[in-house]
């Protein structure tokens, strides 16, 4: 028995409830996969640039302390 005798055989309103069903759990998969992915990018290209921005600040500190004469 194939996959069209046995979807032929159900009432009309299983087949429609059966692809609304299967729609929703596919899409809300990816969806969530979607969103995880962007999250872990998003957090990687934040943390990127909190690291950037740390080094510039420290340089910028440590050349302004170099000129200005010290000890």
């Amino acid at each position: 028995m194939g996959t069209r005798e046995t979807v032929s055989g159900m009432p009309s309103w299983v087949k429609w409830v059966a692809i609304i069903v299967v729609a929703l759990v596919v899409f809300k998969a990816l969806t969530w996969i979607l969103a995880t992915v962007f999250t872990v990018l998003f957090n990687l290209l934040l943390f990127a640039a909190v690291v950037a921005a740390l080094v510039f600040v420290v340089r910028k500190f440590m050349t302004s302390s170099n000129s200005s004469g010290g000890w």
